[in-house]
């Protein structure tokens, strides 16, 4: 019972590399992407409610999820074609994002990625995008996550840099 969660995140960087196979915004990418957003809800609802959680598990989860945010750069790339002020913005997000990481790693000598609310909305924003596309203009959207991704990873790069010790279910910059 304890490898079920663990197997279930794996599962979903297993399932997000199968997309980069996949024909973009078809039946079939719907399903698995919908099947990697499902796990990505379950393994830390199962994980908790077995009292099963782990330190491994949220490191697998946090890989899962960056798996996933990487394919769909990889995927959806072509489809909204981003002009150059995007792509720089996502590259900037993605440099703070590893700051944070190495200061966890330099500071507590593990990998961490805090489970703020600012990571978690942006996390649903992110997943909603491919449904999204369908009814918001591409470059209208990228402004709205990369705002939102901006302020998540500069909150989590704050937290890092101010912390004495690894606090990876913060909720926020504000809270206690």
């Amino acid at each position: 019972m304890k490898l079920i969660p663990n197997f279930i995140s794996f599962s979903r960087i297993i399932l997000s590399l199968i997309l980069i196979f996949v024909k973009p915004l078809s039946i079939i990418f719907y399903v698995i992407y919908l099947i990697c957003g499902f796990s990505d809800i379950m393994d830390g609802f199962i994980a908790r409610s077995t009292g099963t959680a782990s330190v491994l598990g949220a490191k697998i989860d946090s890989a899962a999820d960056m798996a996933m945010v990487g394919v769909l750069l990889i995927v959806l790339y072509p489809i909204i074609n981003p002009d150059r002020k995007i792509v720089i913005w996502i590259i900037t997000i993605a440099i703070i994002r590893f700051a944070a990481m190495a200061i966890a790693i330099k500071k507590y000598k593990t990998f961490a990625s805090i489970h703020t609310y600012g990571n978690k909305i942006t996390g649903i924003v992110l997943f909603m995008v491919p449904i999204l596309l369908h009814y918001i203009f591409a470059i209208e959207l990228m402004y709205i996550i990369c705002a939102m991704a901006s302020l998540s990873a500069i909150e989590e790069l704050v937290i890092q840099i101010v912390s004495s010790e690894l606090q990876v279910n913060k909720k926020s910059i504000f809270a206690k």
